[in-house]
């Protein structure tokens, strides 16, 4: 069996932009995105969380760079 998505295992439904703390380990270091094949997320929830990433970041909730 294929590793689970994290997002699926905690029952998470959306990835709200302004729920920084769940997001967060998946910037790296220099702020970006880290890509689907080390976090094991599925397709579904990467676009939501590319997309909350991007609107956190127009927000000033996280930095572009860290």
């Amino acid at each position: 069996m294929a590793n689970k998505c994290p997002f699926k295992a905690a029952g998470i439904s959306y990835v709200d932009y302004k729920n920084v703390a769940a997001f967060n380990r998946y910037v790296s270091s220099y702020g970006k995105i880290v890509p689907r094949y080390y976090t094991h997320i599925s397709l579904k929830y990467q676009k939501q969380l590319s997309r909350a990433v991007k609107h956190a970041r127009f927000m000033a909730l996280i930095p572009y760079v860290k």
